[in-house]
């Protein structure tokens, strides 16, 4: 699914009304309100021409910025996308080593103990 925030955010950079976008790749203005919304996913064609508008990545797009692999075992090698904002979080939890451990250590019930003191 495209990241209607990231689209929305280089539409604007760049100077750029739903409008315009939509006549620079083929596609009507509702169709960029539905992809910055997520409601709906543009075709292969249309990312690809958003690509070349705006000179940013697919995976930027898609709001994958690193792929990080989460298993050393070569048989069982699995990579999950991770976005700037997710390693952000994580960099700030790793902050207050108290919680860090806690959910480390056993994830539902840290997410348990911050639902129940968020409510």
């Amino acid at each position: 699914m495209l990241n209607g925030n990231r689209l929305r955010e280089v539409r604007k950079r760049k100077g750029l009304t739903q409008t315009e976008l939509g006549e620079l790749i083929g596609v009507g203005k509702s169709a960029i309100c539905c992809y910055e919304n997520e409601t709906r996913n543009p075709t292969l064609e249309a990312v690809i021409e958003m690509i070349h508008v705006f000179g940013v990545s697919a995976d930027y797009l898609l709001g994958a910025d690193y792929l990080v692999k989460i298993s050393d075992n070569p048989k069982d090698e699995q990579y999950v996308q991770m976005t700037r904002e997710e390693i952000i979080f994580i960099e700030e939890l790793k902050k207050n080593k108290m919680v860090y451990d806690i959910l480390l250590q056993d994830p539902r019930r840290g997410a348990e103990l911050i639902k129940k003191e968020i409510g």
